[in-house]
């Protein structure tokens, strides 16, 4: 169920949680806040297409309340933990004060124990599409995720209809299994391995030495070019819904519908398209850029893209969002009355990654970056690849406690397209069977020829870049791996063992990502938003996740302005928990005025 709190309502939200009764009240006054909610965290059960699961909610419901705000206001929410472990929320995408950042160990934020009752105060500094997540034990995994709609100050672009739409992968085992299973075996959910009979048909198609050659240089860096999301069996939901449930956003013909599209998957890229409906750009992460036509984009978990559509036809579309490996597809409908259903393509082929994807076709690393103009150059060293830098193992922690560590220690190119004659259809509901599998690489999703798909490229803010000055160091970030031990780090070392990295107030920086490792990953940096250095000079895309793909270097540019200890990690959950997360410390206020002394 996808509901919504708004601020002017008594008494919005009654009901009966797995735990006892829940309620939200906004505009208690006695904070003196514009909007003020109860919300509480507690076990509970959704059904899926009719399966029944457990699930963590928050205000009952998954994906949990819509919360509707406005540029400027100071909202207040009070968090209660029925859970029978600490949790946390964290406000993805909010420039706030670091103790409101709602991540356990960072800025003297403590996660909330059973029982107790967190409250979170902030103004709104921003408006737009953002969405809040817990931030403990893997619990976003099991539901505590929602959206967060900011409105403008000044008022928002007009549009007949305004739906959110939550893309999410749910899974029946508890996180922690799925994290030992992975511990085990990376490859332990990939079901999808390459066969004798894949050799004998890419023998066929590129000859029988280089497909050797092929198989011996994935077989040197102990990689599998088909091992792409980790995790499979998931359900891939809309606002909570299964493919079977379909969730359905009305419309009257020739009105214009916006779609507020959040990733908040633990595993998940996406490819999302609605076939028959362009889709026009108009914000990435909560932030306006200039309108941009396309049919469709990929995205990672943590990003959120607000698009326009018009449809103008007296008929059902689907709106159609496949991940990268194609084990599924998570589906929705815009419709101009209830009941109906648009047509449901076949999944595309899924990618299998190929030496030109690793940066290894010609001896050196591609500094592409998903359609992003990357800094720096240098070759990849072949041996490394997917197995980190040096630094000594460690101990294998399993579930990884944020809120126990101890942290105050100092330490795209456009996309080939697909033989339309072969794309098929299935019938409403029921799932397609996939084609057979090519090389397409981590670039192309199979995009009709003739039609656009959204590269980092294309993205150009609506506002010009207002810090205009030069970055005065060079961060080099480097993402490292090794997925035969399911061991992921920054720049070598796992979380709790990494060195912070550290810059001053006000400091203009560039952040280098390099990624060496198979898996592509969207890297989020917590109370600040990063400019992609994506080809524009006045006009940089601000993005608080910005994904690395495959054997890709990607830059952006950091203002420091917030002063604190921020979360830096990959947004894929597993990833995160097994180490890939770091601490970036911007200096405190003074330190600028002292150095300046």
């Amino acid at each position: 169920m996808n509901r919504e709190l708004h601020r002017r309502d008594a008494l919005k939200l009654i009901g009966a949680g797995a735990a006892g009764i829940y309620a939200v009240y906004p505009g208690r006054r006695a904070f003196a806040a514009d909007s003020t909610y109860e919300l509480v965290v507690e076990q509970g059960r959704i059904v899926i297409d009719g399966i029944s699961s457990n699930a963590k909610t928050m205000g009952g419901s998954v994906p949990a309340p819509t919360l509707r705000w406005r540029e400027g206001e100071e909202v207040v929410i009070h968090a209660t933990n029925r859970l029978r472990e600490p949790t946390s929320i964290h406000w993805h995408g909010l420039l706030l004060a670091g103790v409101m950042d709602g991540a356990p160990g960072f800025n003297g934020f403590v996660a909330i124990a059973p029982g107790q009752t967190y409250t979170y105060r902030f103004r709104l500094r921003q408006s737009g599409t953002y969405w809040y997540h817990s931030h403990s034990a893997m619990q976003e995994q099991m539901g505590m995720y929602g959206a967060i709609v900011i409105a403008p100050k000044e008022g928002d672009s007009a549009a007949d209809r305004d739906y959110v739409v939550v893309l999410s992968d749910h899974t029946r085992e508890d996180p922690r299994r799925v994290f030992a299973n992975l511990k085990a075996d990376a490859g332990h959910y990939n079901r999808g391995k390459r066969t004798v009979m894949d050799f004998f048909r890419d023998a066929s198609r590129d000859g029988f030495n280089q497909t050797m050659k092929d198989r011996a240089e994935w077989g040197e860096m102990r990689m599998d070019p088909t091992d792409l999301a980790d995790v499979t069996g998931y359900q891939f939901l809309v606002n909570g819904k299964g493919p079977q449930d379909n969730w359905t956003g009305l419309f009257t013909p020739g009105e214009r519908v916006r779609l507020r599209i959040i990733n908040a998957s633990a595993m998940s890229f996406f490819d999302v398209r609605i076939p028959g409906l362009p889709m026009t750009i108009l914000s990435a992460d909560g932030q306006n850029v200039q309108p941009v036509r396309v049919e469709e984009f990929r995205f990672g978990i943590g990003e959120t893209y607000d698009v326009m559509v018009l449809p103008r036809e007296d008929k059902a579309y689907t709106l159609f969002a496949e991940p990268i490996d194609r084990s599924g597809y998570a589906r929705a409908t815009l419709a101009p009355r209830q009941g109906m259903q648009g047509e449901i393509p076949k999944l595309r082929p899924r990618t299998i990654l190929t030496m030109e994807d690793m940066g290894l076709a010609h001896g050196g690393m591609d500094h592409s970056g998903h359609g992003a103009a990357a800094s720096g150059g240098g070759a990849m060293d072949h041996s490394k690849m997917g197995h980190g830098a040096p630094a000594a193992a460690p101990a294998d922690t399993g579930k990884m406690d944020h809120s126990k560590m101890d942290h105050s220690k100092p330490g795209a190119a456009p996309m080939p397209g697909m033989d339309h004659s072969k794309m098929g259809h299935a019938m409403p509901g029921k799932p397609a069977a996939a084609p057979p599998d090519r090389a397409i690489g981590w670039g192309d999703a199979g995009t009709l020829p003739g039609e656009k798909a959204l590269a980092y490229a294309d993205l150009r803010s609506a506002r010009k870049t207002t810090d205009l000055r030069a970055p005065t160091q060079e961060i080099e970030v480097q993402l490292n791996g090794i997925m035969e031990r399911y061991m992921w780090n920054i720049n070598g070392r796992p979380f709790g063992q990494d060195e912070a990295i550290r810059v001053r107030y006000g400091e203009r920086v560039r952040i280098k990502y390099v990624n060496t490792t198979m898996m592509a990953h969207p890297m989020h940096l917590h109370g600040m938003f990063v400019e992609l250095e994506n080809g524009q000079t006045e006009r940089m895309p601000k993005k608080h996740v910005v994904i690395v793909p495959p054997g890709k270097e990607v830059s952006v540019i950091l203002t420091a302005d917030e002063p604190g200890e921020w979360p830096f990690h990959c947004h894929l959950l597993y990833h995160m928990e097994a180490g890939m997360m770091t601490r970036f410390i911007v200096g405190p206020k003074d330190e600028r005025k002292a150095a300046a002394q």
